[in-house]
Parts: C-alpha cells; structure tokens; sequence
C-alpha cells in the first residue's frame, strides 16, 4: 500500500508540470450506453517539453452495470511518462491499475502516429508484479473528410495480456467504434468485447455511444 501515495504524489506532480505546456491535443471523453453496461473513458497525452522528448499519456475507464452491483464494477487507469527515440519510437514507465488486479510498475516500448485524419497508438508493456504479465495495447482511429464540417469516425482498441509466469491468458479485450464527427463531437454505433481468465470467459456489450474532445 506504501506505493500508492508515492504515485498519487507523482501523478500530482506530473499534472503540475503538465499545466505549464501548451495543449498539444484534445482530451476525449467518451461515454457509451450499451445493452448491458455503462461505459465511460478518457484519454490524455501531454508533452513536458517544447521539442516532445518527454510527455505523458494516460487512459482512465469505467465500466458499471445496470443493476449497479458494485462488485461487478471495473476501474482501469493507464499512467505512463515516455521518452521519444524519434520517428514516433519511445520507451516508457508509470503503472497499470485496476480494481481486479490492484496497482503494478510497468515499463516497456511503444510507438505513436498522429495527423488529421489517423491517430496510432502502440505499446508492449511488461509489468513488475507476481505473474510476470506482458501486455499489448492499441488505440487506432480513423477520421475521414466527409465535406468541410463533418468526417467519419472509427476507433479500433485492443487489450491482450498474458501471464508469462503462468503461461496462462489473463484478459483481453477488443473495443470498436463507428459514426461521425462534427466539431469536436462524435457519435455512433459502439461494441466492446471482452474475455477473462485462463478460460477465456467471453462478454460482450452493444449499444451506442457519444464523445467529446476537450481542448
């Protein structure tokens, strides 16, 4: 439990740091209301510096059902600090929680591509805990011009993680999103997939969802 407060202290610290930079990026929040669940995420990635050597990039998620059992409930936060190598190339540290697993040091290498129309976020994780895990995370959307207001919107995220201890799935997971944009609103159809444990316990939610970028 010590390491909690030493990273809530760090994360403070980082979002202090962060306030002194320009916005580089929107913030998008997104909340999705599927047929058996609530769904509510956001993403932010923020440089340190003016050349973007050092920057940070975190994903927070909820999941809550509708009988609002709170066991059932899911919390992920992705905290990670990187150092760019170049040609969207970096490596990174921070930590993983979750309300299933608890909190756990990760470190890793990761790959990042952004213009108008794509966004491209690669990471392999490995974490510091008891299981040895390895994680592959990926954020991949795709914004294409209708006229001059409106574009698509698709987003295509992904989670598979595996204990290398065990030898053994932990969980994965496969997020899909498909509507239009205008301005900094999108809206659509949404589906997200999931599997747990060793025996790969499948759960699947369909429904619609809405998001807004923050500047």
């Amino acid at each position: 439990m010590r390491a909690v407060p030493c990273l809530l202290f760090a994360l403070m610290l980082a979002c202090t740091c962060l306030k002194a930079q320009p916005p580089v990026a929107p913030i998008p929040v997104e909340f999705f209301a599927g047929h058996e669940a609530l769904y509510a995420q956001m993403v932010v990635k923020r440089n340190f510096d003016a050349a973007g050597k050092f920057s940070f990039f975190g994903l927070s998620t909820y999941t809550a059902n509708y009988e609002n059992i709170i066991p059932d409930h899911r919390i992920i936060n992705i905290s990670q600090v990187s150092y760019s190598l170049g040609k969207g190339f970096g490596l990174m540290a921070g930590a993983d929680m979750n309300s299933v697993a608890g909190i756990a040091p990760v470190a890793g290498a990761q790959h990042n591509f952004a213009n108008r129309q794509w966004l491209a976020v690669t990471v392999v994780s490995f974490f510091a805990n008891a299981d040895a895990d390895l994680k592959f995370f990926g954020l991949y959307e795709y914004k294409p011009p209708i006229n001059n207001a409106w574009t698509g919107y698709t987003r295509f995220q992904f989670v598979y993680n595996r204990s290398l201890r065990e030898n053994s799935h932990n969980n994965s997971y496969v997020y899909l999103r498909a509507g239009l944009r205008w301005k900094a609103l999108a809206a659509g159809a949404a589906a997200n997939l999931d599997w747990a444990g060793p025996g790969r316990f499948f759960n699947d939610n369909y429904g619609v969802f809405v998001r807004w970028e923050f500047k």
